[in-house]
């Protein structure tokens, strides 16, 4: 945060703790609305919904919800009067709007349409229609499109008129029933005779999303055809709306930090209890709850290779770096092929590679720390055969553990669950495992030479 931002944001707070709130609208109406939006950044929920409760300004309210999270926003808008928030939705574009009456209660969300009750409320029921993680549901029905007949005269003079449409990037273009056919850039515009017809320069070969399509699937598009803007079509080819860059970088932000949350075996829904630390624990026990019963198991299992501890008691000198090595590897792996997933490097046709790949770095890896172990085992318990049975194990534990990060992510994307839950809790619980089975299913194998 710079200098600015840091002063706004500690004048902000100080005058929240002392309940100067004339003074803290003042200072709101003299900032620019983009710094207003970025200090609710640093705030907790209790201070947000002072600061938004004093923003006098629809447009100003509007542009701050834009840029928080759609459940945070709907629950600053709860505290306010009907009215007032029918006004500030009205401010934002539709899909932004959309994005918070879904996550307000129902029956709000109902009473706010029903004071609409007109052409914003039919576009954002129309939006309110898709699911909330497709194109449909992300996209704006605010399109600037022409049909395939006009001239570039016309077209020059209807992109003049046009207002309260998203972004020109480009120029979409349609036949008679609005099915989408054509796209052009806005210099082609500019190069051609007033006279040439759009069908004959337009490009015909558009790249095109479905409404049902999944909006990190629509990321992915964009990011990797360098496009500004995507349009949007039904089932039919209809030109529905348009998703443009800002929307994919909202995209990308959203869905990378729900990734790392994941992978942590945490939740973004945090946030929105502030300090409130029993919700919060509720919100991680599920995934330690599986790495707690993941110990027991461990733990049985050594209860049954009990003969072989008790004889060879130095083998419990490496349980922490065995099932330590294995859970790291396992780890990395796994969040290889999360980002590999959610980035498009990586799709079921070029997992078998992977896997290979992540077979081999863990033989490699997996030699070098089990040679490094072996000799360390020698040095400190002078016995050449329980570094040979450390070493062995590390090296198949971090190969297991390697394969394991690919396999187990794998599955979860198969059976359509998100992968970023498979990294951390449940890798490193099923490498624990397997690293005990193989450690002491090794040292048995070897244990008439370790007496």
């Amino acid at each position: 945060m710079d200098q600015k931002l840091q002063m706004l944001l500690d004048t902000v707070r100080k005058l929240i703790r002392r309940g100067a709130y004339p003074n803290l609208t003042k200072v709101v109406a003299k900032s620019h609305p983009a710094d207003v939006a970025h200090l609710f950044r640093y705030l907790d929920l209790k201070e947000q919904r002072i600061l938004f409760n004093l923003i006098d300004d629809t447009e100003t309210a509007a542009y701050v919800l834009s840029e928080l999270d759609p459940a945070t926003g709907a629950q600053l808008l709860e505290q306010i009067d009907k009215e007032t928030i029918t006004a500030v939705l009205q401010e934002m574009p539709y899909d932004d709007a959309v994005e918070i009456i879904r996550d307000m209660p129902e029956e709000l969300a109902a009473e706010i349409l029903g004071i609409m009750q007109d052409e914003h409320s039919d576009e954002i029921e129309q939006l309110l229609q898709y699911e909330e993680d497709t194109a449909g549901g992300i996209m704006s029905t605010e399109v600037f499109a022409l049909r395939e007949d006009m001239t570039v005269k016309e077209a020059i003079e209807a992109l003049q008129q046009a207002e309260d449409v998203e972004m020109v990037f480009y120029v979409y273009v349609t036949d008679e029933h609005g099915h989408l056919v054509g796209v052009l850039s806005l210099r082609q515009l500019l190069v051609v005779p007033p006279s040439t017809h759009l069908k004959d320069i337009m490009t015909t070969d558009v790249i095109r999303v479905r409404t049902d399509m999944d909006q990190e699937e629509v990321a992915q598009l964009v990011a990797k055809y360098n496009i500004l803007a995507i349009p949007v079509v039904d089932e039919g080819n209809k030109l529905m709306g348009i998703i443009t860059v800002d929307d994919v970088i909202d995209v990308l932000r959203q869905e990378a930090t729900e990734d790392i949350y994941k992978m942590a075996g945490a939740s973004e829904e945090e946030h929105l209890y502030g300090f409130r630390a029993f919700k919060i624990a509720r919100l991680r026990l599920p995934w330690l709850v599986t790495n707690l019963f993941g110990g027991v198991i461990t733990g049985y299992l050594m209860w049954l290779f009990r003969a072989t501890l008790q004889e060879i008691i130095v083998l419990v000198s490496f349980i922490p770096v065995i099932t330590g090595m294995g859970g790291n590897v396992g780890s990395q792996s796994a969040t290889i092929v999360v980002r590999g997933f959610a980035t498009g490097r990586i799709d079921f046709s070029t997992l078998r590679q992977v896997f290979y790949k992540e077979l081999r770095v863990g033989m490699i890896m997996g030699a070098v720390c089990g040679v490094v172990v072996g000799l360390v085992a020698i040095g400190w318990h002078h016995n050449p055969y329980l570094g040979l049975v450390v070493g062995l194990a590390m090296v198949t534990a971090m190969t297991v553990a390697a394969t394991m990060g690919v396999l187990a992510t794998s599955f979860f994307k198969k059976v359509g669950i998100d992968p970023a839950i498979a990294s951390s809790p449940f890798v490193q619980t099923a490498n624990d495992i397997t690293g005990i089975l193989i450690y002491f299913g090794t040292a048995t194998l070897f244990i008439n030479y370790l007496r």
